[in-house]
């Protein structure tokens, strides 16, 4: 047996850890701005060709998890889409620009996923720029921590369901028109979304919506030949928690500390679950499943 050379064997990247510097940001907020910055770039990762030449559609793909994906995508072959808010221009153009870099295309789609008329738009925009649509993945989310549920408004209570939970059943219900057999659909979920969270009750009540609908989509389409999951992650260092009204600059600095790990992920530790869902060569007798990249945190569901 040849024996590998301890230069030949990469070590374990070693990620960033609590207490970061105390910061907050006024919604929804800018990887730029973060410190430190998030890893998406898994200089460790190793491409295979795994979506060569496939279309993916990658909402929140400005930043954190979204953008992690995105870039990762492109570097196994695939041209992506990526939507975002107007304000987080500055932050889409930097995953533009490292989707180009590996040689893919990438279309940038402003616009709010609150608006049932843009999630139709983003999927048509995907098929004229393409003439296809192979990987759909439903990331962008809103939240917003609360003391008490009595600090909960209505509105507040619609735009967190009509982000994290309308704009995925209509971005899947749009895509689904046009997407053939061995297409996939993956929706980002939470660990809240199986174990709740004190101060994100609706937050919590959408996540277990998106794990539910992803189960009973993936029911309806098997024999389609259409696989739908979802990614259900612990703690991740983006901008979504230091962008969080209700969470402070102190809060902030110990993000991610109680996890078993005793740090938050990296965008770039979740992003190859992604791969793995969207790669028919990895996972082409998985749906209905809910990967929990938890960082320890164990539990069914």
């Amino acid at each position: 047996m040849k024996k590998v050379a301890k230069r030949d064997m990469p070590s374990p990247a070693l990620q960033p850890e609590p207490p970061f510097p105390r910061q907050h940001q006024k919604g929804p907020g800018l990887e730029s701005r973060l410190r430190p910055k998030p890893r998406f770039k898994a200089e460790q990762y190793l491409p295979a060709g795994k979506l060569r030449n496939k279309v993916a559609l990658v909402t929140g793909g400005d930043s954190g998890i979204g953008r992690a994906v995105a870039v990762m995508f492109a570097r196994e072959g695939a041209h992506v889409a990526i939507s975002y808010l107007p304000e987080e221009e500055s932050d889409a153009i930097v995953t533009r620009d490292h989707i180009h870099a590996v040689g893919r295309e990438c279309l940038m789609l402003p616009g709010d996923l609150t608006d049932a008329t843009y999630c139709d738009e983003l999927v048509e925009a995907t098929l004229k720029h393409w003439g296809s649509l192979d990987i759909l993945v439903s990331n962008a989310a809103h939240q917003n921590r609360k003391d008490e549920l009595e600090d909960l408004s209505d509105s507040e209570l619609a735009e967190t369901f009509e982000t994290n939970v309308y704009a995925y059943v209509r971005l899947a219900r749009a895509a689904l028109r046009h997407m053939q057999r061995g297409a996939v659909i993956i929706a980002t979920s939470s660990e809240t979304g199986i174990l709740g969270s004190r101060k994100l009750p609706d937050y919590s009540a959408t996540k277990g919506a998106i794990n539910a609908f992803t189960k009973s989509l993936a029911q309806d389409l098997v024999s389609k030949g259409i696989r739908v999951n979802a990614v259900a992650p612990g703690p991740v260092w983006t901008p979504l928690n230091p962008a969080d009204a209700g969470m402070t600059p102190a809060k902030v600095a110990q993000f991610g500390s109680d996890s078993p790990m005793g740090r938050p992920a990296q965008p770039e530790e979740l992003a190859p679950a992604y791969v793995f869902l969207a790669s028919n060569a990895d996972s082409s007798y998985i749906t209905g499943t809910i990967l929990q990249v938890m960082g320890g945190e164990t539990s069914g569901g």
